[in-house]
């Protein structure tokens, strides 16, 4: 079986490399001449455990490949995916030139039946809108050809995209006809021999799902952060409180973690994008609107702790941040919530330094010099009136009080993540500012 995979980016590249560890036949198609070029030698454009291998290893197979022809790649496929990106444009709704860039190209070189999935997250009725692309492009051929339209969305989370995709909680497909689900069914078949569910529905409910799914992630996150707050000033902990509604079968324990905000390349632009759909079909969605707007607000939390321990006048104060990531293995700092931090802390006179373990690179290309990057994380500490930990990546999780104390010019952590025990950290004799919990200060 042959596939195509148009886009390289995170979705495109993960997707196409899985599909091909099982044996599918696969080829990676980009505009970016430089970037396939790289992935023609090894080189991955993004951080995501365990991938570079698996690349490197289907690629010497002679079962992944990557081009920049699209005309080409098409040839024989029975498949093809669409996995480029979808930009919020200004009104947060998804920018879909890309996706209808590559439907006008694969009606404009199809030479046989095709199934095109929309692999990207888009909005409703997408699918409506790449199926009239590819038939207007057939028209100006004078071209018959039959073709599907199917919608699957992803549900990969980055640091675990991998196990994620080769074993998924389900696998979506959307489709209108029997003949795009026999060889949709055929191309996942790999991944339900171990029990993994393919659930088939019509394409705008498939659609729906992925935006839905992030949207009540999203949901949980800002509502345990809502009453994250709300602890601190009753003098409640937020974290017996988590492990007190977590035991019910019905919340669950999964993605009702305070801290400082959420982040990323998904959560932040879907449920901009599913707002703005309710905006367009006149039903406003009041929860989602609040959900963001507890988000964003979110993300000042630990900025207003350091300014009430320090007092307002924050100018001259060194404080060393760890991590930049908007979570844990992954490079990916879109709408990270140490963005928001760093910007609001550098308004307020300090300077920072900073390490985060694979962010680096990504962050010198946002922040410039604004900040200090660090080799290490205790490099970020030298003269820090205090410790912000924005990431909960594990390095950081185990401290070494001894090297702490004598690299800190005060013994002050705000830990944006909940990763330490506020009782031993008393007991070294440091103050502690935590999400959710009154501060503790020897």
């Amino acid at each position: 079986m042959k596939i195509a995979v148009v886009g390289t980016g995170y979705v495109g590249l993960v997707s196409g490399t899985c599909f091909a560890e099982t044996g599918i036949t696969v080829t990676c198609v980009d505009i970016d001449k430089k970037k396939i070029e790289d992935l023609q030698k090894g080189i991955i454009p993004i951080y995501e455990p365990g991938l570079e291998d698996m690349v490197k290893r289907n690629v010497e197979k002679g079962l992944l490949f990557f081009s920049t022809s699209l005309e080409e790649s098409i040839v024989g496929c029975e498949a093809v995916f669409i996995a480029v990106g979808t930009p919020p444009d200004e009104d947060g709704s998804a920018d879909l030139q890309y996706v209808l860039g590559v439907a006008d190209e694969i009606g404009q070189y199809m030479q046989e039946y095709l199934v095109i999935a929309t692999k990207s997250t888009v909005p409703i009725k997408t699918a409506e809108k790449v199926r009239q692309k590819v038939s207007d492009a057939l028209k100006k051929r004078d071209n018959k050809l039959k073709f599907d339209v199917a919608s699957n969305p992803e549900f990969l989370k980055e640091g675990a995209a991998i196990n994620d995709f080769l074993k998924p909680d389900r696998i979506v497909i959307g489709r209108d006809s029997e003949r795009a689900e026999k060889i949709m069914k055929r191309l996942y078949k790999p991944f339900l021999l171990n029990g993994h569910p393919i659930i088939f529905m019509d394409i705008t409910s498939a659609e729906m799902t992925k935006y839905a799914a992030n949207s009540m992630l999203a949901t949980k996150i800002s509502f345990m952060n809502d009453i994250a707050n709300l602890c601190e000033v009753v003098g409640a902990d937020v974290n017996m409180v988590r492990k007190g509604i977590g035991s019910d079968a019905r919340i669950g324990n999964k993605f009702i973690y305070p801290g400082a905000g959420y982040g990323g390349s998904c959560f932040p632009k879907d449920v901009k994008a599913l707002i703005r759909t309710g905006d367009q079909y006149n039903r406003s969605l009041e929860i989602l609107k609040a959900v963001e707007f507890v988000n964003e607000n979110q993300k000042a939390v630990i900025p207003a702790k350091i300014k009430s321990h320090f007092g307002d006048s924050l100018s001259g104060k060194k404080l060393g941040v760890w991590g930049l990531s908007f979570k844990p293995h992954t490079d990916d700092m879109r709408e990270a919530p140490s963005l928001r931090i760093i910007e609001m802390l550098i308004d307020a006179g300090v300077k920072i330094k900073a390490y985060d373990p694979v962010a680096m690179e990504e962050g010198k290309k946002i922040l410039g010099d604004s900040i200090t990057f660090c080799e290490d994380k205790y490099e970020a500490l030298i003269d820090a009136d205090g410790l912000v930990v924005v990431t909960e990546w594990p390095e950081f999780r185990v401290l070494n009080y001894h090297v702490l104390e004598k690299l800190m010019r005060e013994k002050v952590i705000f830990d944006g993540r909940n990763i330490y025990d506020s009782e031993e950290l008393m007991e070294h004799g440091f103050a502690y500012y935590s999400i959710g919990k009154q501060p503790v200060k020897p």
